[in-house]
């Protein structure tokens, strides 16, 4: 996958409606991307998008509040959801942010695939577990990224793979990919998925 343009196209906020103001057959195919606050989601983004700061990142955890649609090379959006599992927002605010999300799984009808970003070197939290068991009840089989790859030995990629696994009970045949913004590692298997999700919706 060669990326030429991306512009952040869309921002959706906890009262925004979901963009529907494409004719259909101009509509293009999504892929979300979901995590908990300070997994290194806009890292990934950027990476992929081969941009420094278009997705911004933060040393402040739930920095992301908005749903934002980034339109790559007018062929394919890649859908930043919120960072969810940030301890200083308050209950409301976690609450908004989960229907925001809720909302996009269930309603978006371009949706194709859901990649969900776990930090290799711990074992899956709760809200990990919980947003894994989401995506697979509204109908998606997401793709585990393991990011931060860079932060441990070449020795202890197979046994925390298995800990992601094993913790957030992986439905047999799930794709699970290690990840370091870093180094680029994985990114070129990212760009094989996206690559076939276009070739089925051109």
């Amino acid at each position: 996958m060669i990326i030429k343009n991306v512009s952040l196209e869309t921002v959706c906020g906890i009262t925004s409606r979901l963009p529907e103001n494409r004719l259909p057959e101009n509509r293009l195919p999504e892929v979300a991307f979901a995590g908990k606050s300070n997994v290194g989601k806009s890292s990934l983004i950027n990476a992929l998008m081969n941009r420094k700061s278009l997705a911004r990142t933060s040393s402040q955890p739930g920095k992301t509040q908005t749903i934002n649609y980034y339109n790559i090379n007018n062929s394919l959006y890649f859908v930043d959801l919120p960072g969810y599992g940030y301890a200083r927002a308050n209950e409301k605010v976690k609450a908004q942010w989960g229907r925001m999300v809720e909302n996009y799984l269930h309603r978006s009808k371009m949706l194709r695939q859901v990649f969900l970003l776990i930090d290799i070197r711990h074992a899956p939290s709760e809200n990990d577990r919980m947003m894994y068991d989401w995506i697979l009840k509204n109908g998606y089989s997401p793709i585990i990224i393991a990011t931060k790859l860079d932060k441990i030995k070449k020795s202890q990629i197979e046994a925390q793979m298995e800990l992601i696994a094993s913790t957030l009970r992986t439905e047999e045949g799930t794709v699970m990919l290690p990840f370091s913004s870093q180094t680029k590692q994985g990114r070129d298997e990212i760009y094989e998925i996206l690559d076939k999700i276009m070739e089925v919706n051109p």
